[in-house]
C-alpha cells in the first residue's frame, strides 16, 4: 500500500507527530531485487526512515531523512556509512532545498516535494530502494536548466578514493579526501581519465548517472564535504551502493557499467615493456636518433615488444604523412626495427592544426566537429601542439577518412599499431546530427578497437570498461612524489574498472629534468609488479631535456633495469591468469589492500602498497631510502626477498630494501601463489 502525506502548518504538524508518533507504508514485495523482504517507509518526529532489509545481495540498510532540511543519512549496521551536506544537500544555483511538503511511496519508489530558498521553485526527490544500493534522482519545478548538486559531508563516510585521474601537474591526494580535488571541468571530453564514480572506505558507492560536464570539488578549501554538480541539466541521477565491503561496492558497479569483454593486451605486451620515444626525445626527434636508440636496447639485450615513435614525426599535426627532413626514408627505418624483432608504431591524434595540409581538405568535406556557437564554422581547439579542429567521428565518411590515412602508413612503411594520444571530443564543440556528446568516447574507443594499441592503449573512459584497453596513467614528473602519483593515478583507473592500467612511462617525463639512477631503478621496479612495463627513458642514457646534456647511466643501471623487466616477465603466466579473470568477472588486477583485507584500518591510507591479483603483496621502495616500513595482513605470507614465511597481520619496520631489492610477498594458500613464489622469489 502506500500513503501519502502533506504537510501541515507548524505547529499543526508537530501536534500530529506529537500524538502519532508513527506512520509506517509497507511496499508489497517491493523493489528488493535481490532479496524477498518488503522495504518499509515509516515517519516519526520530523523524520522519515526507509528500513531496507537484507537480501541475497546486500546487507541492507535504513535512509533517514529529516524533514526539516531534507538531510538524507544511510546507516548501515547501525553506523552511518553516508550523509548529506545539512546545510544543503539538494543545490541548484546559490539555492537549495529545505523542508519536506509532501511524500508518498509507491512501487517500491518513495517520492518527496521540497521547499526550496527560491520560494518558487520546488524541489522532487525520488529514492528507489533495494537491498544493496538505492537510486537517487531529483529536478526542480519552476527553475530553468542549471547546474545541480548533492553535497556529501566527506566524514560521514570515512575515507574517498575512485574518480579517476585528478589534473596534470597535481600531485592526486590519496585519499582523496586527504587533500583537496577541484575538477570544474569533469567531463567525458576531458584527456584525463575520468569516472562519475567514487567509493569510500565505509563501503559505499556513488555513481553519477550523467554524459553531461561535472563540476566535482571534494574538500575545497578544507570544506569537509564533497560536492557533486552536473552541469547545464534539468535534473541529477545517480545510484548510492551500499555493500559491507569496498570490493563488493566494486563489483555492484562493474555489474552497472560492465566489465571488460577481452584483454586488449597480447600475451607478448604484458610480458616485455613498450619502448616509446617520448621521454627519451621529446620533440628533438629524427631517424637517425629513432634507429639509435632502438639499436642500443636491443644490443644490451633490454628486451620489448615493440619501438614506437611519438611526438614530431609528421610534416604537420595532422598531416599524417612523415616528415621528410627528419625522416628521409621512413620504410628503411621501419624494416631495420622489425629486423631487430620489435614491432613498430606510431603516436597518433585526432586534431588537424590549421596550418596542415590537411586542414583544409577536411574542413572542405565537411570532416571537422562544428563549434557549438556556429554549426557553420568548424569548431577550433587550443592544445599542447598548437590550434586545431577535431576529425568527427560521429560522421562515418570523416572516420573511414581518417582511418583510411592510417591504413594507408600501415601498408606503405610497415606501421604495425598506434598510439592514440586525444581527445575525441571538446565540450566547445558541436556533436553530428542524430549523435550526442556523450557518444563521443564510444565512437573513439570503437574506432581505436579496429587497430593494435601495442600496449599504450588509449584514453577512453566514461563507460567505455566493456573495451578492455589499456589504459596508461597521464604524464607525470621525474621525481619520487611523482612515481608515488602515477600509482595512485593508476589505482583510481584500476579501480574505475579499467584493469589493464600502467603507470606513465618509466622513469616520467612532462618535459623535467632526465630521472636520477635511484628514480628510473625504482620506477622499473614498482612497474614490473604491475599489469603492463612501459618504458621510454633508456637506462643507457638520455639527453636531459631541459639542459641538452646528456645524461649517462652506469652499468648497474642497466642491470636492475633488466632484472625489473625479468621479474615482470616472470610474472606473466601469473598475471595473464588475472587478465583472464578480469574478463570474466571485472576483478581489477591491481587494487588497495583493502580490497582483499577490508578488516585492516591500516591500509585505508596506504598507497605504497598494493595487491597484484589475490596472491601478491606488492610493496616496492617509492623513495631514495635503503628501507621501508612494510604492513602485512593476516595469514601466512612468503617474503620474496628472505624466503621466510611471516604470518600476519604485522608491521615490518626498517625493512632492508637497498637498491637491488623489491620487496614483495606472496599470499600462501591464495590462488597462483605457486606461480607468483616462483617468479619472484629471486631479485636477478
Amino acid at each position: 500500500m502506500a500513503r501519502t502525506r502533506t504537510l501541515l502548518t507548524a505547529g499543526a504538524f508537530a501536534l500530529v507527530t506529537a500524538l502519532l508518533p508513527t506512520i509506517t507504508t509497507v511496499g508489497a514485495a517491493a523493489a528488493d531485487r535481490d532479496g524477498p523482504g518488503p522495504v518499509a517507509v515509516s515517519e516519526s518526529r520530523g523524520q522519515l526512515t526507509v528500513t531496507v532489509p537484507p537480501g541475497h545481495g546486500g546487507p541492507g540498510y535504513r535512509l533517514l531523512i529529516d524533514e526539516k532540511t531534507l538531510g538524507v543519512r544511510t546507516v548501515r549496521a547501525g553506523r552511518t556509512v553516508l550523509a548529506t551536506n545539512p546545510a544543503g544537500g539538494f543545490a541548484f544555483g546559490d539555492q537549495h532545498a529545505t523542508s519536506v511538503t509532501t511524500w508518498s511511496y509507491a512501487a517500491g519508489t518513495l517520492r518527496i516535494a521540497a521547499a526550496s530558498t527560491a520560494p518558487a521553485d520546488t524541489v522532487a526527490v525520488a529514492i528507489t530502494p533495494t537491498a544493496d544500493r538505492y537510486d537517487l534522482t531529483w529536478s526542480v519545478a519552476g527553475a530553468p536548466a542549471g547546474a545541480r548538486t548533492v553535497s556529501y559531508q566527506l566524514s560521514s563516510a570515512g575515507h574517498w578514493y575512485g574518480g579517476g585521474e585528478t589534473s596534470e601537474g597535481a600531485a592526486q591526494p590519496y585519499p582523496l579526501d586527504a587533500g583537496q580535488v577541484s575538477e570544474p571541468d569533469f567531463s567525458p571530453a576531458s584527456y584525463l581519465m575520468m569516472e562519475p564514480y567514487w567509493y569510500t572506505s565505509s563501503s559505499v558507492g556513488n555513481y553519477v548517472r550523467t554524459a553531461s560536464p561535472m563540476d566535482v570539488q571534494i574538500n575545497k578549501s578544507a570544506s569537509g564535504l564533497g560536492d557533486f554538480t552536473i552541469k547545464s541539466t534539468d535534473s541529477y541521477a545517480s545510484t548510492v551502493f551500499v555493500e559491507s565491503t569496498p570490493s563488493a561496492v566494486y563489483q555492484d558497479y562493474v555489474e552497472v557499467v560492465g566489465k571488460p569483454s577481452k584483454s586488449d593486451a597480447t600475451p607478448a605486451e604484458i610480458a616485455q615493456p613498450l619502448w616509446n620515444s617520448w621521454a627519451q626525445f621529446y620533440t628533438a626527434i629524427d631517424q637517425n636518433k629513432v634507429l639509435d636508440w632502438a639499436g642500443k636496447l636491443h644490443a644490451a639485450g633490454l628486451g620489448g615488444h615493440t619501438i614506437q615513435l611519438d611526438d614530431k614525426w609528421e610534416s604537420n599535426y595532422g598531416n599524417l604523412t612523415f616528415d621528410p627532413k627528419t625522416f628521409p626514408n621512413p620504410k628503411a627505418m621501419s624494416d631495420q626495427i622489425h629486423s631487430m624483432g620489435y614491432h613498430f608504431g606510431l603516436w597518433t591524434t585526432l586534431w588537424i592544426n590549421l596550418d596542415s595540409a590537411n586542414y583544409a581538405y577536411a574542413k572542405d568535406h565537411g570532416y571537422l566537429l562544428a563549434a557549438a556557437a556556429d554549426s557553420t564554422k568548424p569548431c577550433t581547439v587550443t592544445w599542447w601542439n598548437g590550434t586545431a579542429g577535431i576529425i568527427d567521428l560521429g560522421k562515418p565518411a570523416a572516420r573511414d577518412w581518417y582511418t583510411g590515412n592510417l591504413h594507408q602508413l600501415m601498408s606503405t612503411y610497415g606501421v604495425d599499431g598506434f598510439k592514440f594520444d586525444t581527445r575525441f571530443f571538446d565540450d566547445s564543440c558541436a556533436p553530428a546530427a542524430g549523435v550526442q556528446a556523450g557518444d563521443y568516447q564510444r565512437l573513439g574507443a570503437e574506432m581505436a578497437d579496429g587497430f593494435d594499441l601495442q600496449g599504450a592503449g588509449v584514453r577512453v573512459h566514461w563507460g567505455n570498461q566493456k573495451y578492455g584497453f589499456v589504459i596508461r596513467a597521464v604524464d607525470a614528473g621525474t621525481s619520487f612524489p611523482e612515481l608515488r602519483t602515477t600509482l595512485r593515478r593508476s589505482m583510481a583507473i584500476s579501480t574505475d574498472g579499467y584493469p589493464f592500467v600502467e603507470t606513465d612511462m618509466i622513469g616520467g617525463s612532462l618535459g623535467e629534468p632526465a630521472p636520477t639512477k635511484q628514480v628510473l631503478v625504482r620506477w622499473a621496479q614498482a612497474a614490473s609488479l604491475m599489469p603492463l612495463m612501459y618504458s621510454s627513458t633508456s637506462p643507457l642514457g638520455v639527453v636531459d631535456h631541459t639542459t641538452g646534456k646528456p645524461v649517462t647511466y652506469d652499468p648497474e643501471t642497466v642491470q636492475l633495469y633488466k632484472n625489473a623487466i625479468a621479474r615482470h616477465g616472470r610474472l606473466s603466466d601469473y598475471l595473464q591468469a588475472q587478465a583472464r579473470k578480469s574478463v570474466a568477472d571485472g576483478t581489477p588486477i591491481i587494487r588497495p589492500v583493502f580490497f582483499d583485507f577490508a578488516a585492516d584500518q591500516r591500509f585505508y591510507t596506504t598507497d605504497d602498497e598494493w595487491m597484484l591479483g589475490p596472491s601478491v603483496l606488492a610493496a616496492p621502495v617509492l623513495s631514495d631510502s635503503p628501507t621501508r616500513t612494510i604492513d602485512l595482513p593476516a595469514g601466512a605470507w612468503f617474503d620474496t626477498v628472505t624466503h621466510r614465511v611471516i604470518t600476519g597481520p604485522r608491521t615490518l619496520s626498517a625493512y632492508p630494501a637497498p637498491l637491488g631489492v623489491t620487496p614483495a610477498f606472496v599470499r600462501l594458500g591464495a590462488p597462483g601463489a605457486a606461480t607468483a613464489i616462483a617468479a619472484l622469489s629471486h631479485q636477478s
